[in-house]
């Protein structure tokens, strides 16, 4: 395979911001332990998000602290407040997970930490044109050709319309073509421009946040048949913290089976909501040691292997735009960047986790401009698409790949970076 019939096989779209990643001549390989659990990952985070939202809702009815459904409902107009409440979307879930995966050389189940969590994922055009692409070339891509494709249409079996926002409007090319790949019955339109006048089943490519700039917004979100539905609170990061707090731990192991709770507990490095109400003179936060998070602002460059990162619920809590690395900072900014989220924390909660470092790997990609096999030393993001049936069947996709140099510490498409799907080895 050489870059210009790679290049040659793009759709006249370029898919995303004019195809510009760097190529490869073959996929990413994943060891058969490591397939086989990104595989079976899925059920469990499926399972989680089923617990998060049973916590949530028995929160918001009183059965549980009112702290819970309080903190997550922060910044969000009343009317999704109570849209998220109704009896009508009371079985509703997202039936698309894609988590962030960084492969790293921790000790867990595969090697990888979760760092977020997606039920309105990018890329899925992407993905399943180098799936069909590397398949086309005799590899056997893990999930299928097709398998992406095929998880999409499950959302809307029957036909439907999909809804890219202005603000989304970069993913419009990649979300048209992977339409193109599917029967008769889809179409994709711009979400401002939807007059909701008809009852097809619709998947959501907008982000809540963004409601006001989308006239008919309020009579989507009340509807059974959007994907994914009206549950602004399940797309808070704040989960991946509220996982690891004490005061919930017999709570999560009452709402999820002992071994999908281990197995998400595995992948989610330990993590805090940054919460500036002060604790008892004898109490510290767990694991850091200090007893306010001013304190953590004060942390030598060695003490803040941490990330914190917007919750949601904000223009900038998508791709990595708020997310930021501790010990990547000088002391000044870093103290800042506390106070900032301390500020923030009334309006729009901030959330800290673990900083895992990936594992440095090697992969060959082309020169873009000599078309030169090269190899890159870098750090490795999987993202598996997962998709979830009406019967509650989780099924894994695909995965794409994303590797970027090892010297950057954030892990997404860019220019220097490659983008593949996954393979298994022998």
């Amino acid at each position: 395979m050489t870059l210009s019939e790679l290049k040659s096989a793009l759709p006249e779209s370029k898919l995303r911001h004019g195809a510009q990643w760097l190529f490869s001549p073959e996929p990413f390989t994943l060891s058969k332990k490591e397939a086989r659990e990104v595989e079976s990952l899925g059920h469990s985070l499926a399972m989680f998000q089923k617990a998060s939202e049973s916590i949530y809702q028995r929160s918001a009815l009183g059965r549980l602290p009112g702290w819970i459904s309080d903190l997550l409902d922060t910044g969000k107009p009343s009317w999704m407040v109570d849209l998220q409440r109704s009896v009508e979307l009371r079985d509703a879930l997202p039936r698309v997970i894609r988590p962030d995966l960084i492969l790293t050389d921790r000790e867990t189940t595969a090697g990888y930490a979760l760092t977020e969590l997606d039920s309105v994922p990018g890329g899925m055009g992407i993905a399943t044109w180098l799936s069909q692409v590397y398949a086309s070339h005799g590899f056997k891509i893990f999930g299928g050709e097709n398998g992406i494709a095929d998880g999409f249409r499950s959302l809307m079996p029957d036909g439907g319309k999909v809804l890219v926002s202005e603000e989304s409007a970069e993913y419009m090319p990649e979300m048209s073509w992977l339409v193109e790949q599917l029967e008769e019955g889809y179409e994709v339109m711009n979400a401002e421009s939807d007059v909701a006048c008809d009852e097809a089943d619709r998947y959501r490519f907008f982000e809540w946040f963004d409601w006001e700039n989308i006239p008919e917004a309020k009579e989507l979100a009340g509807r059974k048949n959007l994907t994914s539905p009206c549950k602004p609170h399940l797309e808070e990061k704040l989960w991946l913290a509220l996982l690891w707090s004490p005061a919930l731990r017999a709570l999560w192991e009452k709402e999820m089976r002992g071994s999908h709770l281990k197995r998400v507990k595995e992948v989610v490095p330990f993590g805090w909501v940054m919460d500036p109400a002060p604790l008892p003179a004898h109490a510290a936060l767990p694991r850091l040691g200090v007893n306010s998070w001013d304190e953590v602002g004060t942390f030598s460059q060695k003490e803040r292997r941490l990330v914190a990162k917007i919750s949601g619920f904000n223009e900038l809590a998508w791709g990595s735009k708020s997310v930021t690395i501790g010990h990547d900072l000088p002391g000044d900014e870093w103290q800042q960047a506390i106070e900032t989220a301390i500020k923030d924390f009334d309006t729009q909660p901030w959330m800290m986790q673990e900083y895992q470092p990936g594992r440095v790997v090697e992969h060959p990609y082309f020169d873009d401009e000599t078309g030169e096999v090269k190899v890159m030393k870098g750090r490795v993001r999987l993202c598996p698409y997962y998709f979830i049936d009406a019967k509650g069947k989780t099924k894994m996709g695909g995965t794409m790949a994303t590797i970027v140099p090892a010297d950057k510490k954030k892990i997404h498409g860019m220019r220097d970076g490659i983008l593949v799907p996954c393979v298994v080895g022998d």
